[in-house]
């Protein structure tokens, strides 16, 4: 019974690894317009971007499994995710294809009932991202761009639902961050290929360490150049004071931090895996939050 119990518990487990959980915080981004818009603890709008949160998740898990099916054979080469449950065969791909359409179905059904153009935002969604498994992200560049324009349709999603503007500096700090966190990605790409003498991903024929290494160190840059513009811009200092340049302290130390983990240390691998695991990260994302949180609803 005890070896029932845990090939059961496996098998669950395994389902779950399927939908990648973890890479649901990437969808708090639909949260970000009714924080800095100062309406964030509406109960009502709330609700909604939670709904939407949901929604998202669903059809995020979707893509996911699809990327999934699409790369097994990739998958299998690569000394960490070849531990997928497709690729390992804890799933059958059968079964593996009935859960994407489940997800992909009930994600678009709520995103429907909830918004109209919210719906149509997670059809683009969708579409981006069925484009970049089906090929585009064996185009150089190109993979990365469209990896950065899935955080921009969150966060304008989430103005969309809770029905809040969404300024323009958020738009290019939200683009230039997921840009940075892209190209990161992918030079972890480049490094095990190099380790292990095998083409991880045929889009890392495009790019080397040199290249990766170049464009991560310029638009982390033009990251802070573009952040203490904002902070610095006559409608923030208006709405929000001649303080909130220091909080570039925070938005620094990040970023070097993230490049000293990527350049000196060589860990870079997932963005969202050192998000839960690096206390200095957590540390210098949590003074900002709550630097902002400060200057918006107590100052």
């Amino acid at each position: 019974m005890q070896q029932v119990a845990i090939s059961q518990k496996s098998v669950v487990l395994a389902y779950i690894k399927l939908l990648r959980p973890e890479q649901w915080v990437k969808n708090l981004f639909i949260f970000i317009p009714l924080f800095f818009e100062g309406h964030f603890f509406d109960i009502e709008l709330l609700f909604k971007l939670g709904v939407a949160f949901v929604a998202f998740s669903a059809v995020c898990s979707a893509i996911y499994v699809l990327n999934d099916y699409r790369d097994i054979e990739a998958d299998q080469a690569h000394p960490k995710k070849r531990e997928r449950p497709l690729a390992s065969g804890e799933v059958s791909k059968a079964v593996g294809l009935a859960t994407m359409s489940l997800l992909a179905v009930a994600g678009l059904g709520v995103g429907l009932l909830l918004n109209i153009w919210f719906f149509v935002i997670l059809l683009t969604y969708v579409g981006i991202n069925v484009g970049y498994s089906f090929g585009l992200k064996h185009i150089g560049i190109l993979d990365i761009l469209l990896i950065a324009s899935g955080f921009l349709l969150r966060t304008v999603s989430g103005g969309i639902v809770a029905d809040v503007p969404v300024s323009q500096w958020l738009i290019i700090m939200i683009f230039l961050l997921a840009l940075f966190l892209a190209i990161a990605k992918r030079r972890d790409d480049v490094v095990l290929g190099v380790d292990s003498g095998v083409l991880i991903r045929k889009s890392v024929k495009n790019y080397n360490l040199e290249f990766v290494n170049a464009c991560m160190t310029m638009i982390a840059g033009i990251i802070v150049v573009a952040y203490l513009m904002y902070t610095i811009s006559d409608e923030v200092v208006i709405r929000l004071g001649e303080h909130l340049v220091y909080t570039s302290v925070f938005v620094i130390a990040g970023l070097m931090r993230y490049l000293q983990i990527t350049l000196v240390e060589k860990n870079s691998g997932s963005p969202t895996a050192l998000l839960y695991k690096d206390s200095f990260i957590q540390i210098t994302l949590a003074g900002w939050i709550l630097s902002f949180f400060w200057l918006i609803y107590l100052g």
